[in-house]
């Protein structure tokens, strides 16, 4: 599915409601201090003023399909690199994490299963978002795109472990890469189920599916792949410490658990692959084989139909010495035994399984 910028954020009501210092495409703007939600409500560049100021806790900026000025404005407050801040304006990344000087830059795909009646008639399977996070020592600010890639739930469950959100910034990238990778769980259970569904269409005695419904349920799968599979370089590089010192030793080691579920995510999609490239081909074969029988039943009628054809060919020549032209019981003759011809050429072709 195609991320529009212009999506309403199902969340940015509520938020706004909590949150009436926020405006816009800036859906949450907060100050933690060891862990704890300062009271109070500020704009982005007077809250990392104010943590720049006391050299204490991080801010947490969460945005949703922001135009143009936003971001400008936010790269300015922040010094974001100019890369990641055309990335963020156009959107449509694949899954990555780039490291600069001062912060990182990561692009996660989200993934959220649509339900639907048949996996063979469905336009859509799978419906993919975005999340894009800029990571600093003071501060964490999330860009999302897609209607079900809200964070509100995140933010509220690490506003109830302070001290895990006193670790810092790294652990809010950790959380939403926990929840991203959680969602890919969901999704292929869901997938797991329409693929069973297919399968047992596939090779069913009497299935009317086709090569194009199973390429449908495939094309979705690749909208999968594409969320899953480059995601792995990233985790990695968060994992084994070459994303830097943003992320302390003590958050590394839960972005292996999250890297090990990926993992498993991975495998499973790889196996679908396979799985659909089968099915493919059985679908394909079958299709063949149907055709085949289809050629065996029309040359078997033809066989049938090219006897009385031969012989009405036959009497109908303007020849005078014709065999029983002129005899009282050649009509009946000639055609009682073309049809018994008939018969036994049927009779032949019904015992071989032609007709």
């Amino acid at each position: 599915m195609a991320i529009q910028p212009t999506d309403r954020d199902p969340d940015a009501d509520a938020r706004a409601a909590h949150e009436p210092g926020t405006s816009g495409p800036v859906v949450a703007c907060g100050t933690y201090v060891n862990g704890v939600r300062q009271p109070g409500h500020r704009s982005p560049a007077e809250a990392i003023a104010e943590v720049r100021a006391s050299g204490e806790g991080f801010v947490w900026i969460g945005l949703f399909a922001p135009d143009e000025e936003h971001v400008r404005d936010l790269a300015d407050a922040f010094a974001l690199h100019e890369l990641a801040v055309e990335d963020v304006l156009h959107a449509h990344q694949r899954p990555k994490l780039e490291r600069y000087e001062h912060n990182l830059f990561m692009v996660f795909k989200t993934l959220r299963y649509v339900e639907h009646e048949s996996p063979t008639t469905a336009n859509e399977i799978v419906e993919s978002g975005e999340i894009m996070v800029f990571l600093g020592h003071d501060y964490v600010i999330t860009v999302r795109y897609g209607r079900h890639s809200a964070l509100g739930d995140l933010r509220t469950d690490l506003e109830a472990r302070p001290e895990w959100l006193a670790t810092g910034p790294a652990v809010v990238l950790h959380g939403i890469a926990d929840r991203v990778v959680d969602g890919y769980l969901e999704v292929v259970e869901a997938f797991q189920n329409d693929l069973d569904l297919v399968e047992a269409a596939v090779f069913a005695p009497r299935d009317a599916i086709g090569v194009d419904q199973v390429y449908l349920v495939k094309r979705e799968l690749m909208e999968l792949r594409r969320a899953v599979m480059p995601l792995a370089g990233p985790l990695l590089g968060l994992s084994d410490g070459t994303s830097g010192p943003l992320v302390p030793d003590g958050v590394r080691s839960y972005f292996r658990n999250v890297d090990d579920h990926l993992t498993t995510v991975t495998e499973r999609v790889t196996g679908f692959d396979e799985l659909l490239t089968t099915l493919v081909n059985a679908t394909l074969a079958k299709v063949s084989l149907r055709q085949n029988n289809d050629m065996r039943k029309i040359s078997a009628w033809a066989a049938v139909i090219a006897v009385p054809t031969m012989v009405a060919g036959v009497y109908g020549m303007n020849f005078d010495h014709i065999p029983g032209l002129r005899w009282k019981y050649g009509y009946p003759l000639v055609f009682a035994t073309t049809l018994a011809v008939c018969l036994v050429l049927y009779r032949l072709f019904k015992h071989n399984r032609w007709l």
